[in-house]
């Protein structure tokens, strides 16, 4: 019987096209999986940013998934009604973001905004003390900072 972790477990390889070193699951955009009775899958994305030109290629890469794994029919729809936080990320998610060289965002509670920007750690040398250097980075998702340490500059997924 199949189910909604078999799946989740088959979009593994579907990874962010911006930071392919992070599943869609891993950093927490399949929001909802259905299993319908004629045998197909519904699966429903959150994107990280309203404005992500990338969600395109990943409902596409899903569904590609889904279709060579033999499931029939499958659609992908996005959910703008839901908002994406950081605190989705797993932990897999973060490791992969430190792999690309991105510093994982800080957990904070979503309720509050309360968060830092200014709190990084540096992917090259593990070091806490960074400097914010411009909150907006080369996406709506990055800032960039740099090493006080090892003097690299490096971004940061930013915590949202």
């Amino acid at each position: 019987m199949v189910t909604e972790a078999h799946i989740r477990n088959l979009l593994r390889v579907v990874k962010d096209p911006e930071i392919p070193t992070v599943s869609l699951v891993d950093m927490g955009v399949v929001h909802r999986i259905d299993l319908p009775a004629n045998g197909g899958v519904h699966v429903e994305l959150i994107p990280t940013f309203s404005g992500c030109p990338a969600m395109s290629v990943m409902a596409l890469e899903v569904e590609q998934v889904l279709r060579k794994a033999g499931f029939a029919p499958v659609t992908v729809a996005m959910n703008k009604q839901v908002a994406w936080h950081s605190n989705m990320i797993s932990e897999e998610g973060r490791k992969g973001l430190l792999e690309h060289g991105l510093s994982p965002p800080p957990h904070y509670d979503p309720n509050t905004q309360d968060y830092a920007l200014e709190a990084a750690t540096c992917p090259h040398c593990g070091s806490t003390r960074t400097v914010l250097k411009n909150p907006f980075g080369p996406t709506l998702c990055r800032a960039i900072h740099q090493c006080l340490d090892c003097q690299e500059t490096f971004e940061q997924f930013k915590p949202v």
